[in-house]
Order: C-alpha cells, then sequence, then structure tokens
C-alpha cells in the first residue's frame, strides 16, 4: 500500500477520558491497535495479532464529544508479519476542524487455522 486508508472511526464519550478531562491516551492506543488490526487481516487475508507496539506520540488532544479518525498503511511487510503505521486524527463535534492526535506504529503476525504463523502472501507484479 502506498498511502495511509481510513479504517475506523470512534467517538469520543465521558468514560474514555483521563483524570484531567482530555480523551486518555490508553484509549487513542487501543482504537489505533483497532484500525491497524483491520488492515492487518484484510491484507493478510485473515487472522493477524499485534506482537509489538511503538513510537506512540500524542501531538494534540481530543475532548469529549470529538470524533476519531484512523488511518493505517503498512510499511513492511516480512516474512510472516506485517508492520502497520497508525494516525488518529480529531475531529471537533460541532465543526470541521482537524487534529493530529496520535501516531504509532504496530508489528502483527499473520496466524493459521492452527494459531501458528503462516506466511504472508506476496503480491505478484
Amino acid at each position: 500500500m502506498s498511502k495511509s486508508e481510513l479504517t475506523i472511526r470512534a467517538t469520543a464519550m465521558p468514560t474514555d477520558l483521563n483524570p484531567y478531562g482530555g480523551v486518555f491516551g490508553g484509549w487513542l492506543m487501543a482504537q489505533m491497535a483497532l484500525g491497524a488490526g483491520s488492515l492487518a487481516s484484510r491484507v493478510g487475508g485473515g487472522k493477524a495479532v499485534v506482537v509489538h507496539a511503538t513510537d506512540f506520540t500524542f501531538p494534540g488532544a481530543m475532548a469529549v464529544g470529538d470524533e476519531l479518525s484512523v488511518y493505517a498503511q503498512v510499511t513492511a511487510t516480512g516474512t510472516t508479519s506485517l508492520t502497520i503505521l497508525a494516525e488518529g486524527v480529531g475531529r471537533e463535534r460541532n465543526g470541521e476542524q482537524t487534529t493530529n492526535v496520535s501516531r504509532g506504529t504496530f508489528k502483527f503476525v499473520l496466524l493459521n487455522d492452527n494459531d501458528r504463523p503462516r506466511p504472508v502472501e506476496q503480491e505478484s507484479d
């Protein structure tokens, strides 16, 4: 894949806030993992499980009611794994203003029916 694609959208609810009233970073990480996992399963053609997550940054903030859009792209392909960059963009609830709120990298391993690693099928040219 040459560019990011929208994988999921979610609205931040009151239970997703941290003690300071902003959206909890853990909620953002979970949403990014869901979006990246959706892409990994689709590209990998089956079960894909996250085995590593790194490089998280939170350059912006979201408030309750804001909408999060998660964009993801495959950045590397291994023998049995896909590395996916996920980015979260928050949109204010009552408008169109957007803010980059999160970014992270996830590594997924593809699994067969016996939950053993299976090869990534390479696209032919």
